[in-house]
């Protein structure tokens, strides 16, 4: 069967105060890196996904998201989807 990487992104919603981020856009600053602005923190995933297709690698992945990764009231996520380049062991 083949297998799929997932790579997921999954931030605060823009509606959503991000106070980490808040505090590394002020460090940058205090470092004068001024140009650096709105600063949001989020979380990076990989993983592999053994499916039939491409498109149930994407709905497996999509239901991580929903019911695991992300905080459906606070966070958004975003993945992209790409071939193995080797099977798992």
């Amino acid at each position: 069967m083949p297998v799929f990487t997932a790579r997921i992104i999954v931030t605060l919603r823009s509606s959503i105060l991000d106070p980490e981020g808040a505090a590394i856009e002020h460090a940058l600053h205090e470092l004068a890196f001024s140009a650096c602005t709105d600063v949001r923190v989020g979380k990076y995933v990989t993983m592999n996904v053994e499916a039939e297709s491409e498109e149930n690698a994407r709905i497996i992945v999509d239901q991580a998201c929903r019911k695991l990764l992300a905080n459906q009231v606070m966070e958004d996520f975003t993945f992209t989807l790409e071939k193995a380049h080797h099977e798992p062991a």
